[in-house]
């Protein structure tokens, strides 16, 4: 059985559909849930699944992140995770703390990458004039955002759509994306999954 950590910063929602999907013959379970904000909503979230919860508050780093991932990296080698999932976390992590889980770091972004990498994305998208949208899952590498892409999903960017309601509904793609692709990487197999 494979073992998993999330990281979130927070509400958590694609944590939960993960922790959801990690049932029955599933052949990985979550151990951590970690977040790098102490009022981020999906520590409940997670307690109320069942999943142990801790944090590492970035604020109390004063932009030291050496010194932060190094206290990240304390309460992982704790769960001693196979996989860890970055599920909204929002920190830029150092190369190192990236190259601990080489191969075994994977997270979900809110475009079509290579588009878009970063912040803002729906808002860039239709800015841009693009006539879809939608999410990639990724392996994570010491660039931001370049990792090889395990799996994406597509949304139609509607006429008068806001940033607001085109993260909406690609949202709602990021919750069966991410468990199908998890599933298949912790059975070894990265062969990229697409959903329209």
């Amino acid at each position: 059985m494979k073992r998993v950590a999330i990281l979130i910063s927070g509400g958590g929602s694609n944590m939960v559909r993960l922790i959801e999907s990690m049932v029955g013959d599933h052949p990985a379970r979550p151990v951590l849930v970690l977040s790098n904000d102490p009022a981020a909503p999906g520590l409940k979230r997670a307690q109320e699944l069942g999943v142990p919860t801790a944090v590492v508050d970035h604020k109390l780093f004063k932009g030291d992140r050496a010194a932060f991932d190094a206290k990240l990296l304390e309460h992982l080698n704790q769960a001693e995770p196979d996989v860890v999932c970055l599920a909204g976390f929002m920190r830029i992590l150092t190369d190192e703390f990236v190259n601990t889980f080489s191969g075994r770091m994977i997270n979900i972004h809110p475009s079509l990458l290579p588009k878009y990498r970063g912040l803002n994305t729906h808002a860039r998208a239709i800015e841009a004039g693009d006539e879809e949208a939608g999410c990639t899952v990724h392996l994570v590498t010491p660039e931001l955002d370049e990792g090889p892409v395990l799996g994406q999903g597509r949304v139609p960017i509607e006429p008068g759509d806001t940033p607001e309601d085109l993260a909406a509904r690609v949202l709602a793609v990021e919750h069966r994306l991410y468990p199908a692709v998890l599933r298949r990487f912790v059975e070894g197999d990265q062969t990229p999954i697409y959903l329209a």
